[in-house]
């Protein structure tokens, strides 16, 4: 399911391009606005689409009226997402995160039928989106998830809960680190700061509480959001970082699956940490990117020992 949300970023024409962009749904009688999703929040739901063709016309609905607060532009919102394409009178799943766990989604998606569907709902809605193919991939449909750029998608989204690109866990640090180990000292809102003391790395794996959470303690299978940079012990600089940056200035929070999907040193380190806790980690090669030779694009050779400061928001 990470390929949908990685995909959801690329941009579109622009919504003043597209004619009817602006408008709130399909006519009653338009076969895209009877498509329908039922059941309870957060939970998979029913997804009606009929056996006839789609038309040309954006069509969206609250499924379901959420009383959290509004989406805010510029921030992501963790969500579970259903997605079908539609073509002719069929229709074929592609995708739902009911099965894979919840993912993040911003704001500001670069679909403009999705954008319209998603503007000024509220944490707790369940919104149904049918978008023609100009109010989504367009004529060059998306390859990497088997859109054609004549299929119609079809998406069911429930909205739990949202994140703003500085999201950070609260509380003061009692713990700064340091020693043998890096020191790290931070401002509210900002990007922690990760100075690397001189001498050998750790040969084990690290786990340094700085701010303890109250919040319940992650597990295997969980889909957690966290903020976190990451740091080259070798050469003491910020290799990746979730956090806003000059190379990436909106910057947004991670969402991962704990146990997949991460390095080893995330799966073993985190399990039994609360939420609401920032963490440093200093992980030895063999659980970072040393088995697989490093990673050549973020500068990491495959003897490095990598630190990283996590910032643990939600897990669910």
């Amino acid at each position: 399911m990470r390929r949908i949300a990685a995909f959801l970023l690329v941009p579109m024409v622009a919504c003043a391009a597209l004619a009817g962009c602006g408008s709130s749904s399909a006519p009653s009688g338009d076969a895209n606005n009877s498509v329908s999703a039922t059941g309870g929040f957060d939970k998979s739901p029913k997804v009606s689409i009929p056996a006839a063709s789609p038309t040309s016309k954006l069509a969206f609905k609250t499924q379901i009226k959420g009383t959290g607060s509004p989406l805010v532009a510029g921030d992501v919102t963790l969500a579970n997402v259903v997605l079908y394409k539609w073509a002719g009178t069929k229709h074929t799943l592609l995708d739902s995160t009911f099965k894979t766990g919840p993912q993040l989604i911003p704001t500001n998606i670069g679909l403009p039928g999705l954008a319209d569907a998603l503007k000024g709902q509220h944490i707790g809605s369940r919104v149904v989106a049918v978008l023609p193919p100009k109010y989504g991939y367009g004529t060059a449909g998306n390859t990497n998830l088997g859109v054609k750029g004549t299929d119609t998608l079809v998406w069911v989204i429930d909205l739990i809960k949202q994140f703003s690109p500085d999201a950070s866990v609260p509380g003061a640090q009692t713990s700064t680190g340091g020693g043998k180990l890096p020191t790290v000292t931070t401002k509210p809102g900002q990007q922690p700061v990760v100075v690397v003391p001189k001498g050998t790395a750790p040969s084990k794996l690290s786990t340094t509480t700085l701010i303890q959470g109250t919040g319940p303690k992650l597990a295997a299978g969980q889909t957690v959001v966290a903020q976190y940079v990451g740091v080259n012990w070798r050469t003491g600089k910020v290799f990746s970082t979730s956090w806003p940056s000059a190379s990436q200035p909106t910057g947004e929070p991670f969402a991962f699956q704990l146990g997949s999907g991460v390095i080893q040193g995330w799966s073993q380190a985190l399990p039994g940490v609360a939420v609401g806790s920032r963490v440093m980690l200093v992980i030895p090669p063999a659980l970072a990117y040393g088995p697989t030779g490093g990673q050549k694009s973020a500068g990491i050779e495959k003897n490095d020992t990598l630190v990283f400061v996590i910032d643990i928001l939600s897990a669910s």
